[in-house]
């Protein structure tokens, strides 16, 4: 959610499409609004509670979305915070996996399913992550 500091709107070039820049390597980019965010992206209630928010970020019921995710520059592409989010048959929340490929949780039987996932996984990050959602619905778990 900090990285206001890192991506600053430079100009806006259209409705929707904006001159950025990518502060810490000083990459310029243009951002357009997703089509299927924009009526997220009016809405600027959350940037203006927010300002050390990222401009192009939004809530969306629970979740907070990254509006320009085709153009964001390659610092947003590499950082991710949540990959999948675990619950239980009934949509209950158990824990969430991270974009580092951690589990975070505090119920101990998905903890336990974990252990098998760390052994198990394939090594790539990119093979991991449907491989992880398919082996915890397996398991009975709900994944998203």
């Amino acid at each position: 959610m900090y990285l206001g500091d890192y991506i600053v709107i430079e100009q806006q070039l259209g409705p929707f499409t904006f001159a950025a820049e990518s502060v810490s390597t000083g990459t310029p980019f243009v951002a357009e609004i997703d089509e299927d965010k924009r009526h997220l992206f009016v809405d600027h209630t959350f940037p203006d509670q927010h300002p050390a928010a990222c401009r192009f970020l939004r809530p969306d019921g629970d979740l907070c979305r990254c509006t320009i995710h085709r153009d964001s520059p390659a610092q947003c592409k590499f950082y991710r915070c949540i990959v999948l989010q675990v619950l239980d048959r009934l949509g209950k929340e158990l824990g969430t996996v991270r974009g580092t490929l951690d589990l975070h949780t505090d119920d101990p039987a998905l903890r336990a399913v974990w252990e098998e996932v760390k052994g198990k996984r394939p090594k790539s990050d990119v093979d991991a992550e449907p491989w992880i959602a398919t082996f915890l619905t397996g398991k009975g778990y709900r994944v998203e």
